[in-house]
């Protein structure tokens, strides 16, 4: 047998003499069957239960992996809360994790939210007394002068996509210490079975810089390292050593950075973005999906993009990231820079953004001219609703973490002077949205256009089912990661995340706008996410960052992209030399 590429001490894809994939192991018995990615339990047939050795080891009965899918899901159904349900993945993962990402992919509206937000939340609130299993690359301040080593620990030789996180801001829960590596777990889970990325090439990793929650450092089940957080020098020294070894022992990956605190999330990226291939989701591509859907918004309305006025309450990187894109929107939509940034207001704990007042270095840039609201007669920063009430905004978007902030004084406001307010509370998790979408409803007389960060039921209104739109991240960053994988990118620029943002537009328009929906329903999410890695891949051909050949003919290039996606499935399974 030729081989195609090796994957690992313990294993690798191999083609036979009639081109098909086989798994070549070079474990037998006991073993095989504790290695999650090789194991296929029951469905191992007997013809290689008997040259692997595990005969004996297994029941009689040979199952096929829909058998195993029919199972394994009743007994998923058992289990009685969210949480429960997560922890019943997590094992299976830790058990077959083939099965575990066909039974994702069968299932992915309904376990979307357990594997992701919002029960993901409380996993990582949790992740220290509910540890089972290590997964992915643990490196902390006891180590990282061991960087290279610890990364050629890690048993998969050829990592093409990586989440790493700090763990200083996890959704909007803060600081979580090591609890926060799984949200890098539970990401990779879509990058597998919305992404079409293979789990042979994934590695979730946790930064593990310290917590500065005291309660943590004296929880004596606490798995992190108990000091506080590096910062400042100390800091980027730990992410330089981190970032030096990837060059070095795994050159083709993508970094995703993940759940980073805004001033070091700003930093990092700019820090490594054109040393290794990487973006920050919650810059980027909480943007990316922002912008899209004010782009369908825009088209249920039969308005243009260059005339929305936009309003973005909570300035942290989720806020800034959607006004930079937005910003960006404008400017592909017509508008001069100067114009664009002067059709966005940005507010923070303190009010309003702009040039009269203090504020870290990364927001200075969404900073208004005093002069554009001297008129208002309103002194310091204006508020929420002073803003809302005189700007009169379009699009109103919540990233502020703040339940309850989009009440019912500023959504009224807003409504007066719109027709079709744009309204996204898009805080994450459920528990801290800004309002919720059956408010929405009530206080605009049913005529916002209402999308969320985390999933709500439709709403009844006025005889009819509303559909609320999960403006969810997973919309963008498995095809982003996917399209820069196949186009081998060295770099991820600004114009291939934005192209990720009109693909997603497009194939709303295409599929669901007239159905009144401004993101699709997240069955759909390996679609858009092969629509955005084609788009993605063409963008870094078009400026010079690919490093694979592709086709260029935009058919083609479709074709060529799923080929290169992975679809859960079991192979032959052979012993190798």
């Amino acid at each position: 047998m030729s081989k195609k590429r090796r994957l690992s001490p313990y294993f690798d894809i191999v083609r036979g003499p009639d081109g098909e994939e086989r798994l070549e192991v070079f474990l037998s018995g006991i073993a095989l069957l504790r290695l999650v990615l090789t194991n296929k339990g029951t469905a191992f047939s007997r013809e290689e239960r008997r040259a692997l050795k595990l005969e004996g080891l297994l029941p009689v009965e040979v199952n096929t992996l829909e058998m195993q899918l029919d199972r394994t899901y009743r007994e998923y159904q058992r289990q009685e809360s969210p949480l429960s349900k997560y922890q019943f993945l997590r094992s299976l993962q830790e058990r077959q994790e083939i099965l575990y990402y066909a039974l994702l992919e069968k299932h992915l509206p309904e376990m979307l939210p357990i594997v992701y937000t919002p029960t993901v939340g409380e996993a990582v609130l949790r992740f220290s007394s509910l540890y089972q299993n290590p997964r992915g690359l643990s490196l902390s301040t006891h180590d990282v002068e061991r960087t290279a080593e610890l990364l050629d620990n890690y048993p998969m030789h050829d990592v093409r996509m990586i989440v790493a996180t700090d763990s200083s801001a996890i959704l909007g829960l803060g600081d979580q210490g090591y609890g926060g590596l799984a949200i890098p777990i539970g990401k990779l889970a879509l990058y597998v079975v919305a992404g079409g990325v293979s789990p042979f090439h994934t590695l979730p990793v946790s930064l593990d810089v310290g917590t500065d929650r005291q309660d943590l450092i004296e929880d004596p089940f606490y798995l992190g390292v108990r000091h506080k957080r590096l910062r400042g020098d100390e800091y980027l020294a730990f992410m330089d050593r981190f970032v030096e070894g990837l060059q070095d022992r795994m050159p083709n990956a993508i970094v995703q950075w993940e759940d980073l605190a805004k001033d070091a999330a700003f930093t990092v990226l700019e820090r490594y973005r054109k040393r290794i291939p990487s973006f920050n989701d919650d810059i980027q591509g909480t943007g990316a999906t922002a912008l899209a859907g004010v782009a369908s918004a825009c088209r249920l309305k039969g308005e243009a993009m260059a005339d929305q006025r936009i309003v973005i309450y909570g300035a942290g990187a989720g806020g800034v990231g959607v006004a930079w894109a937005l910003r960006e929107g404008l400017v592909r939509a017509g508008l001069s820079r100067e114009e664009a940034a002067l059709r966005i207001w940005v507010l923070d704990s303190q009010g309003l953004l702009h040039d009269g007042r203090e504020m870290e270095a990364y927001k200075r840039s969404f900073a208004r001219p005093r002069a554009s609201f001297a008129d208002w007669g309103v002194g310091g920063s204006p508020g929420l609703l002073d803003v809302v009430m005189r700007a009169r905004p379009t699009v109103l978007i919540g990233l502020s973490g703040q339940k309850g902030a989009f009440g019912e004084k500023v959504v009224r406001a807003m409504a007066e002077g719109v027709l079709r307010p744009v309204i996204f509370p898009m805080s994450n998790p459920t528990s801290i949205t800004e309002a919720t979408p059956a408010d929405l409803l009530q206080w605009t007389d049913g005529e916002a256009i209402v999308a969320t960060g985390s999933p709500f039921a439709p709403v009844e209104w006025a005889g009819k089912s509303i559909s609320i739109g999960q403006g969810n991240n997973a919309f963008i960053f498995p095809g982003l990661g996917l399209g820069a994988i196949v186009a081998g990118a060295r770099e991820i620029t600004d114009a291939m995340v934005l192209d990720a943002a009109d693909a997603l537009a497009a194939y709303t328009a295409e599929r669901h706008v007239d159905e009144g929906l401004i993101y699709p329903p997240v069955d759909e999410l390996r679609e858009v996410a092969m629509r955005v890695a084609v788009r993605v891949a063409a963008r870094a051909a078009a400026e010079g960052v690919a490093t694979c050949e592709m086709p260029a003919e935009p058919d083609a290039l479709d074709t060529f992209v799923r080929a290169n996606a992975w679809r859960p499935r079991y192979l032959p399974t052979v012993r190798g030399e």
